[in-house]
């Protein structure tokens, strides 16, 4: 397999490496050794199984060296924008779903952050209107976190 990149700018925005692999033994643990000998922190992950391969979805806490990596190591992968948030509690998840609800905006799919700071909660969201649901979600008090909010 080969590497797929696409080149985004840097507006601040967090990004989200969707990483496919074949569904065999050890392939997660490839990336997260890889990752690791570059001195990269997934600070997110989620990975979605099938019969055949399996998606890895990783927030990494340096993009550009984390694409080096994949790409070093021929690892097929795409980046999206996502929304990634920070809670007060995990009680305001339904103050999230309601106010992307009253903005009718879909969400694809959410999962949360391995580790935030100060014990608070993080998620990212991923939705049919990115910008959007950021917008929506700021202006109701949420913290919509920036890449430079992902790093340690």
């Amino acid at each position: 397999m080969t590497a797929k990149t696409e080149k985004h700018p840097d507006d601040g925005s967090v990004r989200q490496f969707s990483v496919f692999v074949e569904n065999k033994v050890g392939r997660l643990n490839e990336l997260v050794e890889s990752f690791g000998k570059a001195d990269i922190h997934i600070m997110a992950l989620c990975l979605v199984d099938t019969t055949d391969s399996t998606i890895i979805r990783i927030i990494v806490d340096y993009p550009e060296k984390a694409e080096e990596v994949l790409i070093e190591h021929r690892f097929a992968y795409e980046t999206v924008p996502v929304v990634a948030i920070e809670l007060q509690s995990e009680s305001q998840l339904k103050d999230v779903t309601r106010f992307l609800l009253g903005a009718e905006i879909n969400i694809y799919y959410v999962y949360p952050f391995l580790f935030r700071p100060n014990g608070r909660y993080g998620l990212v969201l991923r939705t049919e209107a990115q910008d959007l649901a950021a917008s929506v979600l700021q202006t109701h008090g949420i913290q919509v976190i920036g890449r430079g909010d992902v790093a340690r």
